[in-house]
């Protein structure tokens, strides 16, 4: 997504030189949130960007996989060759954590790529039993999945509560019964100590029989290429743009779940693992090349600090989650986390942080207006369902 919109953006912005978009995987770009939905389910065979590429004049090398960058002589190192270039947008993405020792054990699976997913249909055409290790978003999704294609599906999570790192243990709570409502086992505050042929050893000496595993643990930002280059990454490996979302030598961008950046309006630095940030960024890193590169442009640098956004479908759930909050902001509840539609709001200062909604859109599409305004509200007014949520507004 974030190579692709680079280019489209580039191009939108006026930018008249070559494009060149180089990618190591062979497929058509493709959108990744299908994935984990259609075309897992074999509803989708692809999930092809329905872009014209050749219109654009853009240049597209697929199946071509970059080992280094050479920033002195601006120079892209590739599986087949250097390539020069004038201006660099790194948009490699993020990559998924494995388990140790498990990269040669049969019926292990990650889920990332279209091969990965296309992989796991036979898994669940077979209709067996599946551990999913790591009850996060895509955990949570492939379940879903699992579920409703008829497998036995039993989700092992270390941390004590489901979409640890993401919500806090009290709001992730109230997500615990949507396992069981769908038939799936939720085990938490369990480690897995091995997996093996035909299974999986818990820590605390529990066997788990599976037919597949699916292993969902999160991902890292893919810059292990970026070594040496003069590339400033961040304590996460991510590169470590600026406002304007350049890296830290010249005449390279970076954007998508690779970058991270400063947000003066959540004052920290922000890596942001979701779709939207992979759509928005490009527009500001194509707005600031036209205005950096070409003469005529009289555009100003623009900043990136968005109200990240994202969303997920899971046991026949709408889950949205807009903002940023920290563990000091106050929770809010709107609505009773028992029913199918409620949201959370977390506050600071008066204002609004971040909000979750389940089967609640119009709360998350006014919440984010607010916070994208810097408005203030009331919490008494946000904590009354019945209220929209644009009336609490001061």
């Amino acid at each position: 997504m974030a190579g692709v919109q680079t280019a489209v953006q580039l191009r939108e912005q006026g930018w008249p030189g070559a494009i060149r978009l180089i990618g190591n995987e062979s497929h058509q770009p493709y959108d990744r949130p299908p994935l984990s939905k259609a075309v897992l389910l074999g509803r989708a065979e692809s999930s092809s960007f329905d872009i014209d590429f050749g219109a654009l004049d853009v240049e597209l090398e697929l199946g071509r996989r970059v080992t280094a960058l050479r920033t002195a002589e601006q120079l892209l190192e590739t599986d087949s060759g250097a390539v020069a270039y004038d201006q660099l947008v790194v948009a490699t993405g993020a990559e998924p954590r494995t388990l140790p020792g498990t990269e040669d054990v049969p019926g292990v699976h990650l889920l990332r790529t279209l091969d990965d997913a296309a992989g796991l249909r036979s898994v669940l055409a077979a209709r067996g039993t599946v551990v999913v290790v790591g009850a996060g978003w895509i955990g949570a999704e492939f379940a879903t999945a699992a579920r409703e294609a008829g497998c036995a599906v039993t989700v092992v999570e270390a941390a004590g509560q489901p979409l640890p790192g993401a919500l806090p243990a009290e709001v992730a709570a109230y997500m615990r019964d949507w396992y069981a409502q769908c038939g799936a086992e939720l085990r938490t505050g369990v480690v897995v100590q091995a997996v093996e042929r035909e299974g999986v050893q818990l820590a605390d000496g529990t066997h788990l029989h599976a037919d597949a595993v699916l292993v969902g643990i999160g991902s890292r930002p893919a810059t292990g290429w970026l070594a040496g280059s003069g590339v400033e990454l961040d304590e996460t490996g991510a590169v470590r743009a600026d406002e304007w979302l350049r890296a830290s030598v010249p005449h390279v961008y970076a954007v998508g779940d690779c970058a991270s950046f400063p947000s003066a309006r959540y004052g920290e630095r922000l890596l942001v693992h979701h779709w939207d940030n992979a759509l928005q960024g490009p527009r500001v890193v194509a707005e600031n090349i036209s205005a950096e590169c070409l003469p005529d442009s009289e555009a100003e640098r623009a900043v990136y600090d968005p109200v990240p956004y994202f969303w997920s479908e899971q046991f026949g759930r709408f889950v949205q989650y807009a903002g940023h909050h920290t563990a000091g902001d106050e929770i809010v509840h709107r609505g009773d986390p028992g029913e199918a539609a409620w949201s959370v709001c977390w506050l600071r200062d008066g204002s609004l942080t971040a909000l979750l909604a389940v089967g609640r859109p119009r709360d998350l599409a006014q919440g984010r207006k607010i916070m994208e305004r810097g408005l203030k509200v009331d919490g008494e007014g946000l904590a009354d369902a019945a209220v929209a949520l644009k009336k609490a507004v001061k």
